[in-house]
């Protein structure tokens, strides 16, 4: 039996990498919920879920009708007469009626979709931002491999941004829960508006070149500010050219922070 225990942000997010790294489709496996986990607020706060994730025994049972049983058991082979009498019958549709478009559209709905997820996001974070008294947010996407980045446009973009895009990553980790609620595989989702991903790498990297020559200067370490971790790798990859310092984490997420130390 495979069976695998993950963790995630939510429930939700634990089971949608379990089953992509099972290969499997929710109905072909059982869940058992370990740690529910908490989302905190906006981040902050938050305990990861764990749930373990059984694949489920395929088996397969063929019904013999009972008249075609009792025959074969007498040695003597059925009839077509016969097995098509013991047969259930096909549902029939009255003439001049129209198929049942609206039940095949509803199970089409419920199958999980890459389109879907994509919709379904765009209409979540519309809908935060009417909650936010923001009505004119436009929302385009790109996708490439299992990413999509989501690119919002409003006149008050910068309160969806926030400050030092705290809004911006907190609206980021939601979208990608309400993505993967719906998407046939797991998908990362970015968020940016007006380039804010670009121009905060930049002011990332020149913040590191800037903390590193402290660390130098006064021989002693030098910590950031807690931060993601896309921004922490940020960091860790434009100083890792420097051979006269040494980076690494500390603390655990939300709270999480580099720190910087002179090469011993």
């Amino acid at each position: 039996m495979k069976q695998l225990t993950q963790t995630g942000k939510t429930v939700d997010e634990a089971i949608a990498t379990a089953l992509e790294k099972l290969k499997k489709s929710p109905e072909q496996v059982t869940v058992r919920v370990i740690e529910e986990g908490k989302k905190g607020f906006f981040g902050f706060g938050a305990k990861n879920a764990e749930v373990e994730v059984t694949v489920k025994q395929s088996s397969v049972t063929t019904e013999v009708p009972e008249a075609v049983e009792s025959t074969a058991t007498a040695g003597a082979k059925p009839s077509d007469e016969e097995i098509a009498a013991e047969m259930p019958a096909a549902p029939v549709q009255e003439e001049g009626a129209e198929p049942d478009f609206e039940q095949q559209d509803t199970e089409s709905a419920d199958k999980p979709s890459n389109d879907i997820a994509i919709a379904e996001t765009k209409t979540y974070l519309q809908d935060v931002a009417k909650g936010m008294k923001i009505d004119d947010l436009s929302v385009t996407h790109e996708k490439q491999g299992k990413t999509v980045r989501f690119t919002l446009e409003s006149e008050k973009v910068a309160v969806l941004i926030g400050k030092r895009g705290q809004t911006l990553n907190a609206l980021q980790q939601l979208a990608q829960l309400v993505a993967n609620r719906h998407a046939e595989q797991f998908m990362i989702v970015e968020l940016d508006a007006e380039n804010y991903r670009e121009r905060r790498q930049e002011t990332l990297e020149q913040l590191a070149d800037r903390m590193a020559d402290k660390a130098i200067r006064t021989g002693n370490r030098v910590q950031f500010e807690p931060m993601p971790s896309y921004e922490r790798k940020v960091i860790h990859q434009a100083l890792s050219r420097r051979l006269d310092i040494d980076t690494h984490s500390e603390g655990k997420d939300p709270n999480r922070y580099l720190v910087i130390e002179p090469h011993k």
